[in-house]
């Protein structure tokens, strides 16, 4: 992959731990000098010493750190930086963000604060795939404004039915509502946690998919026209509409169905004029009919799988594309090859309900070996704070066919220590050996229908 004429010179990474570390070896690569923000929680912290330049943004809590819009763009400005890239999570699909970013004259490393917009809000997204022909999971392209409206809405979609969050994601604000006598209170309880993560308690309903796969498409797109999928990623295994467990090629996708999938997906980022790096997240029934869920408008946490079976490295092209550069592939040129999979190790406790671990990491040693990626953020002494996701590391394993890569990954949690908090790895070793996995039969219930949850 070669590099394009330096824009961006500098650029100032908006995130922390894991993903900073990731953005600032993709940003050496291209010859661009690195700026971080820190906040007092991570004043030790291994991005903060990776980068060229680390400027202290506040308090540990995220609204007074990493959260704090206007500082991190100051703090870019000052620090002569071109671009700001928001990584995952914090700001990254925060459109009121890109367009500050965008009116300082800056560089923001991923879509136009239109296109975050127009995604971000389920509503919206829905009505822009339906025109773009792209199937939507049958539900009420509305929001709900009264328990009668919403009484009646879901006795046309039958029984069971989500109330989701209009402007969310990541699992947040939503309700599985079984019933009639269940709406109320999952309307109620849907409206409230989506304020407080969204500040948005608009909710709408969806028909709950039996059983569904959770299959995603990376798509990216330039500014000249072009936009391209990069297959797709299998996420069915979740805790909580939280991914756990990730692969690709999805054992479920034929050549086929891979090719309407990508399609669809290049379709659904042109309704939005999309730019950078994206992904279209799709329900796939078991009649193998998919449907549009939501597009993440930014890198993923998985994005590694479709590197390690593509070979491209998606955020130095981030960079690329952020610098004007036209893709230097055509969908055609684009192979696959092997099978990846991804287990995402954090500090929590399986035994005790998935609670965050916080603590001093007493000792770290990652895997290594043919066909292991380990993307991390921690080492040996670092204190793990209560203020953060409590993601540590990801590690993939790839393989010439998948069970090669799933005894790989099995080899690889059993070489991973980490000292001084509680981490699922025995969990994910449970999951990787129980026979329906291996075997491919994975499902969004899957961990709760195997007694894992």
């Amino acid at each position: 992959m070669t590099s394009v004429v330096n824009v961006i010179n500098k650029v100032l990474v908006a995130n922390r731990s894991e993903i900073a570390v990731r953005i600032i070896r993709a940003a050496r690569e291209e010859g661009i000098a690195t700026v971080v923000v820190y906040s007092d929680a991570d004043k030790n912290a291994l991005h903060v010493r990776m980068a060229d330049e680390s400027h202290h943004i506040g308090p540990a809590p995220a609204k007074e750190s990493y959260l704090n819009a206007d500082k991190i763009i100051e703090t870019a400005l000052k620090a002569g930086c071109q671009a700001i890239h928001p990584g995952y999570g914090f700001l990254s699909e925060n459109a009121v963000f890109a367009r500050k970013v965008e009116e300082a004259g800056l560089i923001f490393v991923g879509p136009s604060h239109t296109s975050i917009t127009a995604m971000g809000d389920k509503i919206q997204a829905r009505n822009l795939m339906t025109k773009a022909e792209v199937p939507v999971v049958p539900g009420i392209l509305a929001k709900i404004d009264s328990l009668a409206q919403a009484k009646k809405e879901a006795e046309k979609l039958g029984y069971p039915i989500l109330v989701k969050a209009a402007g969310g994601g990541g699992g947040k604000g939503i309700r599985l509502v079984a019933s009639p006598t269940d709406l109320e209170s999952a309307l109620e309880t849907a409206a409230r946690e989506a304020t407080s993560a969204f500040s948005d308690s608009r909710v709408y309903l969806e028909k709950f998919l039996e059983k569904p796969r959770h299959i995603e498409v990376q798509v990216f797109a330039d500014s000249h026209g072009n936009t391209v999928h990069l297959f797709e990623r299998e996420c069915s295994i979740q805790r909580r509409h939280q991914k756990v467990i990730e692969e690709s090629p999805s054992c479920l996708v034929d050549e086929a169905l891979r090719a309407k999938m990508g399609q669809a997906a290049v379709r659904a980022a042109k309704a939005v004029n999309y730019r950078g790096a994206g992904t279209i997240e799709f329900l796939v029934d078991q009649n193998k009919q998919f449907y549009f869920l939501e597009m993440n408008t930014r890198i993923q946490v998985e994005h590694a799988l479709t590197e390690m079976i593509t070979g491209i490295d998606l955020v130095r092209l981030q960079f690329q594309v952020a610098n004007g550069a036209h893709l230097p592939f055509s969908q055609d040129q684009i192979q696959r090859r092997g099978h990846a999979i991804e287990c995402r190790i954090y500090a929590e406790d399986p035994d005790n309900n998935f609670l965050p671990s916080p603590g001093k990491l007493e000792l770290v040693r990652m895997p290594q070996g043919p066909g292991i990626r380990v993307d991390s953020g921690i080492e040996t002494g670092l204190e793990i704070s209560i203020f953060y996701d409590p993601i540590l590391s990801k590690i993939v394993a790839w393989g010439e066919n998948r069970e090669i890569a799933r005894q790989r990954m099995i080899l690889a949690l059993h070489d991973t220590v980490v000292l001084g908090v509680k981490t699922p790895v025995s969990f994910l070793l449970d999951v990787l050996n129980e026979p329906d996995f291996i075997e491919g039969r994975t499902h969004t219930g899957f961990l709760e229908e195997h007694g894992f949850l």
